[in-house]
């Protein structure tokens, strides 16, 4: 069996919520037009460059110019994003801050713009309980790029095959497979703790 000596988590969807619906229910209540402002303005596509490191000020400024006549609600994803995480996921919070307890050895890998994680930080204390974190939008990477995991384990000193990898999204657990990972495929913090335990992590 493969022996774990880092474990290194993921964070929106797997320690905190994420859903821009849950403020633009309110903003854009027709369910029809708000399907359609987020596949042609807001995308993901448009989302993920911030995660990459581009300025909110200058994502806003390009839409802005594409899409004049919804400049507030281009505006609002931003002014309104701490409405977008609700809460923290309590179950996987437990688990990630139980291995810290036992003495595993516990970081963070996310896509993150670099400004909301740290109002993430200050809404989300046990963030700061791991030994330290890799923000995409910090480092101008984001998963599934192999060179973000390569950088995450120089920077924390991490033997890749070793590591475990903890992410919801199954091309960012290949990412880091292709990396020399291991990695697992969160679907909930009660699987969660029986692949942990199945690899004796826990």
């Amino acid at each position: 069996m493969t022996q774990i000596d880092h474990i290194v988590f993921d964070i929106g969807k797997v320690l905190i919520h994420y859903d821009p619906d849950l403020p633009f229910s309110r903003l854009i209540p027709d369910e029809a037009e708000r399907r359609w402002f987020f596949d042609n303005v807001c995308t993901s596509d448009w989302n993920i460059e911030q995660d990459r490191g581009r300025t909110w000020q200058e994502a806003e400024a390009l839409l802005i110019a594409e899409h004049p006549t919804h400049e507030e609600n281009i505006r609002n994803f931003r002014r309104h994003w701490h409405e977008m995480v609700p809460h923290a996921y309590d179950g996987s919070v437990a688990i990630m801050e139980g291995l810290i307890t036992q003495g595993r050895d516990v970081t963070m890998l996310t896509n993150f713009a670099a400004d909301t994680f740290t109002e993430a930080r200050g809404l989300f204390p046990f963030l700061e309980k791991p030994r330290g974190v890799t923000v995409s939008g910090e480092v101008g990477l984001i998963k599934p790029d192999e060179r973000i995991y390569r950088l995450h384990a120089e920077t924390f000193g991490l033997i890749p095959a070793a590591t475990l990898f903890i992410d919801d999204s199954a091309k960012n657990v290949e990412g880091a497979k292709a990396a020399g990972w291991n990695a697992l495929l969160f679907t909930g913090a009660d699987r969660l703790a029986e692949d942990l335990k199945g690899l004796e992590v826990m």
